[in-house]
């Protein structure tokens, strides 16, 4: 595996890169999630490149950019574990200059996550553009449970006419059904026992569709009473182009969780 710093030193390696190329955006703390990502663009990919890199434009004022949990040495063992060809690990003043051409995320970009983080998108958008720009990946792999920010990618790849293939993934959990995410480690023991209502009433929405309940305002209040005494940001259920319905649709509907515990804000969600 080779560790790459610079732009130039990427693109010169790509440039001479004939075979399909798959490719993993992240922020490093590397967990069992972002491994599944990789394991599966190593089964489909001659060559992996895997990007770290905390990007300050999607962090709002007052989140957690300066806390971020940061694990470069871990993560770059686990990248060397999993096979990457090229690890990308740019400074900030690599990937952002003076004065930027801005990226405007699409209305949908508005509600549900991004109600609550305004800009939040506009960020993300912006420096997967510039990484799929520096890599022109063939494919490239993205966990369904950031869900909104998956289809806004996908939407930005077909709105640009950009020759990549976006690869949606599966949730990967712990044993107990925590979805994994980087910002686990900030709960404490008790907030983490709470945290496992997530994918209990997520579960239970889905026993109950399978049982041929469809009213969307039913489910969502047997979400509400298990999780009645934890600090619930949102409950959705939508399309998958993130409009609101009130009929369950088999295979084109995602049910959508956000809690927070203190200053840490816990998603979750699963496709039906």
């Amino acid at each position: 595996m080779k560790i790459l710093k610079t732009i130039e030193e990427l693109q010169d390696i790509r440039k001479n890169i004939n075979s399909n190329v798959g490719f993993i955006p992240t922020m490093g703390a590397l967990h069992d999630g972002h491994i599944s990502l990789i394991k599966k663009a190593r089964l489909e990919n001659e060559i992996v490149i895997v990007s770290i890199f905390v990007n300050p434009t999607q962090f709002l004022p007052g989140e957690d950019l300066n806390t971020y949990p940061r694990k470069d040495e871990a993560d770059k063992k686990i990248c060397e574990l999993c096979k990457v060809d090229y690890l990308f690990m740019p400074e900030i003043s690599t990937m952002y200059s003076e004065e930027e051409i801005l990226i405007k995320a699409p209305n949908k970009s508005y509600i549900l996550e991004g109600l609550a983080r305004p800009g939040h998108f506009d960020g993300v958008l912006q420096v997967v553009l510039k990484l799929f720009g520096i890599v022109q990946p063939t494919n490239a792999y993205f966990g369904k449970k950031d869900a909104q920010q998956l289809s806004l990618i996908t939407q930005m790849v077909k709105n640009l006419f950009l020759p990549i293939n976006i690869i949606p993934c599966e949730i990967v959990r712990e044993n107990d059904g925590l979805a994994m995410s980087s910002r686990n480690v900030y709960l404490s023991n008790e907030q983490r026992a709470d945290a496992l209502l997530l994918s209990k009433s997520l579960y239970l929405a889905a026993s109950l569709v399978a049982k041929n309940e469809r009213d969307t305002s039913i489910l969502t209040n047997k979400i509400s009473e298990i999780m009645k005494n934890l600090d619930v940001e949102y409950i959705a259920i939508v399309d998958r182009e993130f409009n609101e319905i009130k009929t369950i649709e088999l295979n084109n509907t995602i049910i959508l969780i956000v809690v927070r515990f203190g200053q840490t804000r816990l998603l979750d969600n699963i496709w039906i």
